[in-house]
């Protein structure tokens, strides 16, 4: 990776962590202990079967709906070497 390249993860690294919430649970999971990321799968699990019962399959289909581009980025990065 570039000088620029490494600046603009910096400087979005910097930019999420700074939301309050999202930057607090990140923080937790990739500094605290090793249970905490188990806590945050257990969390993220809940919340998307409660969605489900609340909104039924447009909630279950949702995730790989847009998990279909981060595929199809990763697959294009990686034949680009």
């Amino acid at each position: 990776m570039g000088d620029s390249a490494m600046t603009a993860l910096r400087l979005l690294h910097r930019g999420v962590m700074a939301i309050p919430l999202v930057g607090r649970i990140l923080r937790e999971v990739t500094e605290g202990d090793a249970e905490n990321k188990w806590y945050l799968a257990v969390i993220l699990l809940t919340m998307w079967i409660l969605a489900a019962v609340t909104w039924g399959m447009p909630a279950v289909v949702a995730p790989f709906l847009a998990a279909a581009p981060v595929c199809l980025a990763m697959l294009i990065a990686l034949s680009r070497g």
